[in-house]
């Protein structure tokens, strides 16, 4: 092509100028150059000792063009997603596997950094670049380097077939998703929601060009009627067809079936477990990760519940009490579970999720969110408008150190048609030394789905909202805070998996705390701020029914780690089997049988959690206790914010995540933290 703009260098991506007519001949042709590339550093390593100027530095190039130019079709596929785009990226899946495979697999290229290694210029090499050598040298074991050629073929159709199914089981769920709607033209039928939510639903309607209203499973849209519908039948139909999406069950049942996704998946998974020496694909997945078994995180996910199911149970049964007493419901269905614990808060702490919107115009809680990372690191954030970007409400922002642009980060906050659902954090560039000696700058995506503005007025977030919003741009400041200039250790890249949600858990203490909320709450008329009785019923209700939150998160993580420790090629029925056994552990809330959550488990089967759920709760460990240094030093303490900006975030994966911890908190982590910030009980 004469023009294309994903072969081109450019500071952030022409989203204006990319067309899905360009993606399959730019990665194309960068694939062949970097074969090319490859093969003539390779051979230079043959006839001269390798150095990091002559093999780590020039590959780590060739592979960042190839990044700048698949990031923004990867997002765009995400957040703007279309069959023209989605072809064109599909096409690519199997061209990037083949090429990840093959230089994973390179001998020479093997050999070249193991030369580096045992080399003259290892001696010269700093911590990250060390680093940086010794997890390249484990990832070549990883991807089979050391297996016979027939095997290393059936590695790479593995990889290869592993990430279609991830694709597809990431679109059947997204037009699952968007298959499902219900109009309802008499506004009686949803009585009991709030304005926000009746808006939210006018809006879509409108959006459709129908009358009245309409239901649909993007979140800001299902939320509010399983939370606030008095509608009992109402609630039931809008839940059955959210947790039968993409499945044998519910009003699209068959139409874009996961199951086969999963089990084939899960074969796959295990046989390549299996072809690398591994007993299961837990044990595959830990290999990178700050855990050291799968005993060892079953043992501290079985700890966790057996200090919060009682509890839990001890919750469930005053729900009940409280449905059956006060709204007359005998017995308990899912669909009923929201919609009771939220009668139940308003009652028991006279707060609910509603009041507090109109004190979090979205305007204000950035603002403010900008203003806690300001006081904390010594940064500012400024709004690039100049910038291009992909979508008119997408906004960029520049950080500024003593004037100077360290970072950027694209914000992307409401939920919308061809967009997945959820939130992430993603890399559109990663700080790195360029080839011409310059820096290139850590650029993030920031991505929600939060309720759209109606009307002239802001959005109005709710307050699990705002500590989403947090929690992402944790994770956006560990990619952009990095001082690394090695991309391989710079930002996320490097970290365990494991360890890497512990800045963006850090991040939503700000939203609990008196002097964080006073930056980023504002009432949406008056702007004054939130009152000390609201604050002191949102405080009180932090810990409502958080045992029963807790208990489903290990849910979900015991049930993805024992799936992928015991089961080596399970049925779609014996993965229900499991879910069931699971469940009937840990969970206190009653189940559908038709329930097919797993049909919807992104993390784990399209979204890089596998086998590695877990992590949440083995990340909330420490930033719980990372969080307690604060309390002690006080929140805004700029020697403590300092400390942890040096000692955790400028880090990236340079080091080993359990040092790192160690150098800020000055010892091992402990659980306790955790167990009072949840209002566990000690067992």
């Amino acid at each position: 092509m004469s023009h294309n703009p994903l072969l081109e260098s450019h500071e952030l991506p022409p989203f204006a100028e990319i067309k899905p007519e360009h993606v399959v001949p730019a990665i194309d042709k960068l694939l062949a150059d970097n074969r090319a590339g490859i093969e003539a550093l390779v051979e230079r390593a043959e006839q001269e000792p390798p150095s990091w100027d002559s093999l780590a530095a020039p590959l780590e190039a060739l592979n960042d063009r190839l990044s700048r130019a698949w990031s923004p079709v990867s997002h765009l596929n995400g957040t703007m997603n279309s069959p023209a785009l989605r072809e064109a990226y599909q096409a690519c899946l199997g061209k990037l596997s083949d090429y990840s495979t093959w230089l994973g697999q390179h001998e020479g290229l093997f050999h070249a950094w193991q030369a580096l290694k045992e080399g003259p210029a290892w001696a010269g090499l700093d911590e990250a670049q060390r680093r940086s050598v010794d997890n390249t040298l484990r990832d070549f074991r990883l991807a089979g380097v050391d297996l016979p050629p027939a095997q290393q073929q059936r590695y790479g159709e593995i990889k290869s077939r592993l990430s279609e199914l991830s694709n597809t089981f990431s679109n059947q769920l997204l037009d699952a998703t968007q298959a499902w709607y219900k109009d309802i033209d008499d506004a009686a039928r949803l009585a009991g929601l709030p304005e926000s939510g009746m808006a939210t639903l006018a809006a879509n309607a409108e959006a459709k060009g129908v009358k009245g209203y309409r239901i649909t499973l993007d979140f800001p849209s299902f939320y509010p009627v399983l939370t606030f519908a008095d509608d009992r039948e109402l609630r039931r139909e809008v839940y059955t067809a959210f947790v039968t999406r993409a499945s044998d069950q519910g009003p699209n049942a068959g139409e874009y079936d996961n199951a086969p996704i999963i089990e084939e998946t899960l074969r796959l998974r295990r046989e390549l477990a299996e072809l690398l020496g591994f007993a299961s694909y837990a044990d595959y997945s830990l290999a990178t990760k700050m855990a050291e078994s799968p005993r060892q995180v079953l043992d501290f996910l079985e700890d966790l519940a057996r200090r919060a199911v009682p509890q839990a149970r001890e919750e469930f049964a005053e729900l009940e009490a409280y449905a059956r007493d006060t709204l007359g419901l005998t017995e308990l269905a899912p669909w009923d579970i929201g919609y009771v614990s939220e009668k139940l808060r308003e009652a028991r702490h006279a707060i609910s999720q509603e009041q507090l919107r109109p004190y979090f115009p979205a305007p204000r809680v950035v603002d403010g969110l900008f203003q806690v990372v300001e006081r904390l690191y010594g940064v500012t954030v400024e709004e690039d408008l100049q910038a291009p970007r992909y979508h008119p409400e997408v906004r960029y922002f520049r950080i500024l150190e003593q004037g100077e642009p360290i970072a950027g980060f694209y914000l992307d906050l409401y939920a919308r048609e061809g967009k997945r659902g959820g939130a992430w954090m993603d890399e559109c560039r990663v700080r790195r030394c360029r080839e011409d000696g310059g820096l290139q700058l850590p650029v993030a995506y920031l991505t929600c789905n939060f309720t759209r503005p109606v009307g002239e007025r802001p959005a109005l977030l709710t307050h699990d909202e705002v500590t989403t919003l947090f929690h992402e741009f944790g994770h956006g400041l560990h990619h952009m805070l990095t001082r690394q200039t090695v991309a391989d250790v710079s930002g996320i890249n490097g970290v365990a998996w494991d360890a890497v949600e512990l800045p963006s858990q850090f991040m939503e203490n700000y939203c609990w705390e008196r002097e964080g909320l006073d930056l980023i709450a504002g009432h949406v008329d008056s702007g004054e701020s939130l009152p000390a009785e609201l604050l002191e019923r949102l405080q009180a209700a932090k810990n409502f029914q958080s045992a029963m939150g807790l208990v489903r998160q290990l849910e979900f993580s015991l049930f993805d780690l024992r799936l992928h420790h015991e089961l080596a090629a399970p049925t779609a029925g014996e993965v229900q089997a499991l879910l069931d056994e699971v469940r009937s552990a840990v969970s206190v809330v009653p189940k559908a049988d038709f329930n097919r959550f797993q049909n919807g488990f992104s993390h784990i089967f399209a979204g890089g959690y596998a086998a590695g759920y877990y992590s949440y709760k083995w990340a909330e460990v420490l930033s719980a206790d990372a969080w307690s240094a604060f309390e002690e030093a006080g929140i805004f303490d700029a020697e403590t914010g300092q400390r942890f900006r040096s000692e955790i975030l400028e880090q990236g994966g340079a080091r080993d995540a359990a040092e790192l911890f160690r150098a800020f908190r000055g010892r091992e982590p402990s659980v306790e933290p955790l167990l009072r910030h949840s209002g566990i009980r000690a067992a």
